[in-house]
């Protein structure tokens, strides 16, 4: 394909193993995650930060707060790259009516794990696909329920000292470290690693971004 910028692509995968795509991709995040889901489908495809403002709107719910950052975070880097089609995804952790986001300190991330030791909570990831030559645009969200087993102090005190709670919603990584927290998932784990990939898929198929070629025949 199309961008040879060398921050993201799925040039090791076989010819064959690829999927095709109708013009540029760019995923508008720095998330390593929602890298390496894309990269494991076989799609090429660069990376880009939109340095949206994270921060909840009052009164907004969690769907509509993921979809709307998702959004943000695409239209951002579609203005500047017209002619490609662009991705991008925001995901929280939802406890009661709270949304937790990153932690930015030890005491927050053992205070968020805490709300989550020994109950259940949401997670929500909005994404969103634009190409502002065409004029196209949607936006979904995806909910998943995670139940966490009671987290004794001792764990808890060294999954944080491992340094993986501080970029994460939630201040856990179901792929990482952190999975051993969790008993049960009710409905897509891609979606809580950061990318829900059966909507993801099925909406770039949708807007016509890909297509999975035959390969031809010798």
């Amino acid at each position: 394909m199309h961008l040879q910028d060398g921050n993201s692509s799925a040039g090791s995968e076989p010819s064959a193993a690829r999927i095709a795509t109708t013009g540029p991709l760019i995923l508008a995040s720095a998330s390593p995650r929602r890298a390496e889901l894309l990269r494991r489908l076989g799609l090429d495809f660069e990376t880009r930060t939109s340095g949206v403002d994270e921060a909840s709107l009052p009164g907004e719910g969690p769907a509509d707060h993921c979809r709307r950052l998702a959004r943000a975070k695409v239209e951002t880097v579609a203005r500047q790259n017209p002619h490609a089609w662009v991705m991008g995804a925001d995901t929280i952790v939802v406890i009661g009516d709270e949304i937790l986001g990153k932690p930015g300190s030890p005491p927050e991330a053992m205070a968020m794990l805490g709300k989550l030791s020994g109950r259940e909570h949401r997670v929500f990831t909005g994404f969103s696909l634009c190409r502002h030559d065409r004029g196209l645009s949607l936006t979904r969200a995806v909910e998943s329920s995670v139940c966490f087993k009671e987290i004794p102090a001792d764990e808890m005190a060294w999954y944080v000292r491992s340094g993986e709670p501080f970029d994460k919603a939630g201040a856990y990584a179901v792929q990482g470290r952190g999975a051993f927290f969790i008993r049960e998932i009710r409905g897509s784990y891609t979606n809580v690693v950061g990318l829900p990939l059966t909507e993801v898929v099925e909406a770039l198929k949708q807007a016509g971004v890909i297509a999975f070629a035959r390969e031809a025949a010798p």
